[in-house]
């Protein structure tokens, strides 16, 4: 006989599936709405900050109230109470970074009853994702990545029910035409969002254009057409109907006998709201959102007061003509829809934003740019690591339904895109949080990737190479592996589906190394010393003397190994070190000549005396142009007696148009180092900022690394530091920045979409997100493109230039919530030091979207080096020493964008990307091909799916609803179009995406 609680519980699983068999959720679980009626629908939401002004933790448990008095997991403990008790109510929920971290603690009768609200559509999951990403800093990897995250928590915990249909964005600061198109490629059926221009806002609602169809990507045509809906007034409760324990707002007072009864006025109020906003909508149907930040901890609070205050306004619709229901999202979207309205036309984006006069909010496009860096250095490593998992033995994977190494780090860069971490937006605390969590995510993931090398590396399975090191501060020559060993084996594992040739720099000591690639022959390598200003930023956390650098030839989606021995006699043919020539500022040299960097594909021309760049040149084409690059700052303003609002880590606001030099007429001295790997000029600007720019053998892109920091305080002026490029180039007011990595978007000085942008803000009102890249062109066909390792703001203020703000230090707040000046201090207390690199571009028009696209998928999937100590007499006999897991390599224009192990041992979540939009180059804008069979080495793919983006859904099972727009009136769905599924030949468009899960066999260890 079954014990009690077993018996309870069988039960309950009965009723649970009995209700999965008859569950009404989705549209089919939208109430009724009214004909000839406004229809108010009344959407009670929360809006949780994975992050902000506390850290994830803090703000799930109630940890450190005195900053914030916000508890989660007490608002999902009330929410769900209260929705079992009235089958009218409802509830939307978006961010799973906290409703996984709830679920995994609840009993199993509340997990009962969640899936009974789910089912019935009482509960709604809206938008899906692991947080509600930035639109700006963010990568569109990195956005696919954390929505895929939170997509499949809710798939393989609810099913169906609980896929979203919605996208919610109410809090980003301006939004991303790429974001569009990915949340269409997601199956979205819409998008709401709150935060738009002021000046935009006010000429929609004349318009009444709160509401249309957004073209999100020119190259998919209708597949990333979007609907989209602006809030109308942010994402709270109307005036008068806030019911939170933190709102002033009064309750519906409804008993007759009481001398303060309200219901009349209450209803009064609500109504008022409802015509108003109506006369901004273009159907009879609006939207009320109820709720805010972190809302809801007392639900029946709430639902007690909505529930009367629908009651007593539809007792009176037949008199006001305003009917109220509690709804959704999703039910509004199908609302809408029934309206067979052909809806106006959204093509550019929503940046930059801003909420009131000279508050544009693009400060945040460059703040914590250590932070920025770190997130994208991590989302590389977590490429390489899930890769890894995906190849490893199923014997040695964990069983499926267990988290992997690669779960931490997968949920803490999916935290990390919200629009509070990346964004450099949050305290000081909470960005040290979301670090460390990036930090232990990817300790746990090199344990991962270094097991799963040495077992591919091993010949025999009895004899494993040793374990392999990491050394994450290279970039500051750190690693104590290469300083301390005289022999060294270099792994170096190339993510790209093409091979790959990479400069490796690693940190040594001694005057004599000689190299060997995995075949046993020397290779050309050059040793330099590291510089002071590195020795400065390091501290006493190295003792490096040198740097040697040497070329690596890596496989596609493979790994070659290097090795490094440290001769005692003289230095070889081989290893010879760069020669040097050191001037101080103002010491003019006797020749008076340029100084020239060059390779066989582009030429540097410096000014002798001053060390400054005056020309580029690209060889092949025989273009050049003039150019000169330096560093100033603008002076964060302060606020004043006629505008008080200041700069802070949202808004940039320059306190005068004209940025202050940093560099002057000269350096303070910059010395010369050639060789045959390499050639750079050294230059010191002042005491707190110095550049190298490098030209490396075979490389057309010339790299500008900079390092700042700490910059000066004691003045107490705060300074938004930037690098600007100016050049003989007529772009007549036109520039071009991507969105998240992708598109290309093409910028117009003091011009916007919609409405005529007045210049009052002449500099941060045309400042941009760059997230990769930002370029100028002209009529004679040349073109200058800076790459950028991390996102930044960037703008092309003045004919000519092009400008990128790489580091801020402001010691006033701006007063949008976060209550703390950007003035980040570092890890010694005088202030954040900072070093990152632009990649800069000078070709011929025709010719730039191949070098910036290839270039730009190097610079965020960069190789990943291990370091070995070699007491190995003879590794390449006795290891594997360059291995492909690809049998061939990609086509030229498409990219591997994610390999992920997923369900189960035999299953692989891919995604291919055609890198290139349409006619951007004659050869690599075509279509591309790519065949499954036989394309890996571990594994055939037997079966494979085509899936949605996120990989929730069948693709030849889900459908969106179809929107017409003016620009389509008679929409078409491209995607219906497309040939049938096939292993043996996959097709890819210009920049389509396709997400395929794999059925595979692996093959037999050997």
């Amino acid at each position: 006989m079954a014990a009690p609680g077993t018996l309870c519980l069988l039960v309950l699983v009965f009723i649970a599936l009995f209700q999965l068999s008859l569950s009404t959720c989705g549209y089919q679980a939208c109430p009724e709405v009214k004909p000839g009626v406004i229809n108010v629908h009344v959407v009670p939401h929360t809006h949780d900050d994975v992050g902000w002004l506390k850290t994830v933790d803090q703000y799930y448990y109630g940890g450190r109230n005195n900053f914030a008095n916000k508890k989660v997991q007490y608002i999902l403990d009330s929410v769900i109470t209260a929705l079992s008790k009235n089958p009218e109510r409802r509830f939307i929920y978006v961010e799973m970074a906290f409703f996984w971290r709830w679920w995994i603690q609840q009993p199993e009768e509340t997990k009962m009853l969640v899936k009974q609200l789910v089912n019935e559509g009482r509960l709604e999951f809206i938008n899906g994702g692991w947080c509600m990403n930035d639109e700006a800093s963010t990568h569109y990897n990195s956005i696919i990545d954390q929505m895929t995250v939170g997509h499949k928590f809710l798939e393989e915990t609810f099913g169906d029910c609980a896929r979203p249909r919605a996208a919610w964005h109410i809090d980003p600061f301006g939004h991303s035409r790429e974001q569009a198109s990915l949340f269409a490629q997601m199956y979205f059926d819409g998008w709401f969002f709150g935060r738009i221009d002021e000046t935009d806002r006010i000429l929609r609602w004349i318009r009444k254009d709160m509401e249309e169809v957004w073209h999100g990507d020119p190259n998919l045509g209708s597949a990333s057409d979007l609907f989209y809906g602006v809030l109308f007034q942010g994402y709270g409760a109307p005036s008068g109907t806030c019911n939170d324990e933190g709102c002033s707002d009064p309750p519906i007072q409804d008993d007759p006998n009481l001398f303060d009864n309200n219901v009349d006025n209450r209803v009064l109020n609500f109504n008022f709201w409802a015509k108003l906003q109506a006369q901004f909508y273009a159907t009879n149907h609006i939207m009320f959102t109820m709720g805010g930040d972190f809302n809801w901890e007392n639900a029946h609070e709430w639902f007690k007061n909505l529930d009367k205050l629908i009651k007593y306004v539809n007792d009176k619709e037949n008199s006001t003509g305003v009917h109220a229901l509690y709804s959704t999202p999703t039910c509004y979207l199908k609302s809408l829809s029934t309206a067979n309205k052909a809806w106006e036309s959204k093509r550019e984006d929503f940046f930059p934003y801003r909420d009131t006069a000279h508050a544009f909010w693009t400060g945040y496009f460059t703040s914590r740019p250590a932070l920025k860096r770190y997130e994208r250095i991590t989302n590389n490593f977590l490429q390489v690591c899930k890769q890894m998992e995906a190849m490893e033995e199923p014997e040695i994977r964990p069983s499926p339904g267990n988290d992997t190494e690669s779960s931490f780090l997968k949920r803490a860069m999916a935290v990390a895109q919200h629009h509070d971490a990346v964004s450099g937006t949050e305290r000081q605390h909470v960005a040290d949080d979301y670090a460390l969590r990036l930090y232990l995510g990817t300790k746990q993931c090199q344990s991962l990737v270094g097991r799963v090398l040495r077992t591919l590396s091993a010949k025999k399975a009895s004899e494993m190479p040793p374990t392999p090191q990491f050394c994450t501060y290279l970039n500051i020559s750190i690693c104590p592996t290469t300083e301390n060993t005289q022999s060294i084996a270099v792994t170096v594992y190339n993510p790209l589906g093409r091979n790959t040739s990479d400069k490796v720099r690693i940190p040594v000591n001694g005057d004599n190394y000689e190299v060997t690639d995995p075949n046993g022959s020397k290779q050309l390598s050059q040793l330099d010393d590291v510089t002071a200003e590195t020795k400065r930023i390091r501290g006493n956390r190295g003792t490096a003397s040198k740097t040697l650098a040497f070329v690596a030839k890596v496989p596609a989606l493979g790994y070659s190994t290097y090795f490094v021995k440290h001769l005692q006699n003289s230095p070889t043919e081989l290893n010879i070190p760069a020669p040097k020539q050191i001037l101080e500022r103002g010491e003019l040299r006797k020749d008076d000549a340029d100084i020239i960097l060059q390779n066989g594909m582009v030429k540097l021309t410096f000014d002798g005396n001053t060390g400054q760049l005056k020309t580029i040149t690209d060889v092949k084409s025989n273009k050049t142009t003039s150019v000169t690059q330096s560093f100033y700052y603008y002076e964060s303003s302060e606020g004043d007696n006629i505008v008080s609002q200041a700069s802070g880590a949202y808004i940039f606001r320059p306190k005068t148009d004209e940025p202050t030099p940093l560099c002057n007429d000269n350096l303070m001295h910059f010395e010369v180092v050639k060789g045959d790997i390499f050639q750079e000029i050294h230059q010191q600007c002042t005491p707190w900022l110095s550049q190298v720019i490098r030209v490396y053998k075979d490389e057309r892109a010339a790299e500008f690394e900079w390092t700042i920091g700490p910059i000066p305080y004691k003045d107490k002026i705060g300074k938004e530091v930037i690098t600007r490029f100016n050049t003989d180039i007529k772009n007549d007011a036109i520039f071009y920045t991507d969105a998240n990595g992708r598109q290309m978007l093409r910028r117009v000085r003091n011009q916007r979409e919609t409405w005529i942008y007045l210049t009052d803000d002449p500099v941060s009102g045309n400042y941009y997100p760059v997230n990769s890249r930002i370029f100028i062109n002209d009529t004679t066909g040349r073109q200058l493109t800076v790459l950028t390792d991390r996102s930044q703001g960037g703008s092309s203020v003045k004919d000519g230039t092009l400008e990128l703000m790489i580091h801020r230090r402001i010691f006033h707040d701006d007063g949008r919530g976060v209550s703390e000046p950007l003035n980040e201090t570092g890890q010694f207390g005088d202030g954040l030091i900072i070093r990152g690199s632009h990649y800069v571009l000078f070709t011929p028009v025709s010719e730039a979207a191949k070098e910036h696209r290839t270039l730009a998928e190097r610079v965020y999937m960069d190789t990943t080096y291990m370091f070995t100590e070699n007491n190995i007499s003879n590794w390449p006999s006795t290891y594997k020493v360059s291995e492909s897991l690809l049998t061939r390599e990609l086509p030229a224009n498409v990219h591997l964008l994610t390999l992920e192990a997923w369900n189960s041992t035999d299953t692989i979540l891919l995604r291919l990307e055609h890198q290139f939009e349409i006619g951007e180059d004659t050869d690599l804008s075509r279509n591309a091909t790519v065949s499954f069979q036989g394309l890996f080495t571990k594994f055939d793919v037997l079966s494979a799916v085509e899936m949605t983006l996120t990989a929730n859904q069948i693709k030849a099972n889900a459908h969106r609803i179809q929107w017409r727009s003016l620009m389509h009136s008679n929409h078409v769905d491209m995607e219906s179009a497309s040939p049938p599924l096939s292993i043996t030949d996959i097709t890819l468009t210009p920049f389509q995406i396709r997400t395929f899960i794999l059925t595979v066999r692996r093959h037999a260890p050997v």
